[in-house]
């Protein structure tokens, strides 16, 4: 243990339970007594204070907020200190999984150990990769890539072009082209020595009758799953980054960005352009209007716009009262320079 913990840039503090073993790692809420956790976010304090992890890097700051047994494992920079043990747990987490050349002997591109039901439809130049499953009535277009282990589906459309790895597919789901599925989110441990990247294990999940605008891109989770509602509709060019939830039956316009491990409730609706920052929460049935910048936490049926958004009211009245001195200042401006001439 203690090899391991100087391997990860960080120290154990006490002595009581330096020889624990730990068999993976997890979130903070998810964690229990053989996992390894991190706390660096302030926002997620009650979850540091409740964990049943085994061990957790934190900063020195949050030593005497951890729970009685954990193990802490004082770092100066916990993230850092978590991605260095996430490559020691996951040494090939660095790049995305695939299954290599053996097996391929088809010249469709379904490789022998796929799994198709009766009446699934696989257009020439698509890619269907090992162990794969694909549900009956399903299609798939031209130059899709269904990759090692995805599973998708009945009755689901995969568009030309579209990329899918590390995901789960529910049934019905319409896919169109161009979208990128299952990428490693943007996760970096930054700092003025370089940027360490941070090992992603989670997959995307996608429930029933989701459909998928163009170009649309959805990353995997990095330690918990991504995942998309039943339901829900997403526009065209639209990012979706690690860890995030979306609820059931959404609506998500076009070229909205999505930051990692942020919430949506069911039937949330975010018009075009909207940018929400990572780790907040929207509730149920809230609207967020077009070009909106999000950056805390929005009350469920709540609507609000504006960059940073607050409620839609106060939104409308400041524009108006900001037209209005701008209209008198104009108007002041213009008698002046008439007076001048």
């Amino acid at each position: 243990m203690r090899e391991f913990v100087d391997s990860a840039q960080a120290r154990i503090v006490g002595e009581a339970k330096a020889d624990i073993q730990i068999s993976d790692v997890r979130t903070l809420d998810e964690a229990s007594a053989e996992h390894l956790s991190f706390f660096d976010n302030i926002k997620y304090m009650a979850d540091f204070e409740q964990t049943k992890a085994a061990a957790c890097f934190t900063s020195g700051k949050y030593v005497e907020r951890a729970p009685d047994g954990l193990v802490v494992l004082e770092s100066e920079k916990p993230y850092r200190s978590f991605a260095l043990a996430l490559s020691m747990f996951y040494p090939d987490a660095q790049h995305s999984a695939v299954a290599g050349d053996e097996g391929w002997k088809s010249a469709t591109g379904i490789h022998p150990s796929a799994e198709l039901e009766t009446g699934v439809s696989v257009e020439p130049g698509a890619i269907v990769g090992p162990e794969a499953k694909i549900g009956a009535g399903t299609r798939v277009a031209s130059g899709a890539v269904v990759g090692y282990r995805v599973h998708i589906g009945r009755d689901c459309y995969i568009g030309p072009n579209v990329s899918l790895i590390h995901s789960l597919v529910g049934d019905r789901v319409i896919i169109h082209s161009g979208v990128s599925i299952g990428q490693d989110g943007f996760g970096f441990a930054m700092d003025a020595k370089g940027h360490l990247k941070v090992p992603q294990i989670g997959r995307v999940i996608i429930q029933n009758d989701v459909d998928i605008g163009a170009n649309t891109t959805i990353d995997r989770g990095a330690l918990r799953d991504t995942i998309i509602g039943e339901g829900t509709k997403i526009d065209n060019l639209v990012q979706i980054g690690h860890n995030v939830i979306i609820g059931r039956h959404c609506v998500i316009v076009a070229q909205t960005g999505i930051s990692g491990s942020a919430e949506l409730g069911d039937f949330v609706v975010l018009a075009g352009k909207v940018g929400l920052v990572g780790h907040i929460k929207i509730g149920d049935g809230a609207t967020i209007a077009a070009t909106s910048n999000v950056n805390r936490d929005v009350p469920a049926g709540a609507t609000w716009g504006g960059t940073p958004a607050r409620p839609m009211r106060l939104w409308f009245r400041e524009m108006a009262f900001l037209k209005k001195v701008a209209a008198e200042a104009e108007e002041k401006h213009s008698k002046s320079a008439k007076s001048r001439d």
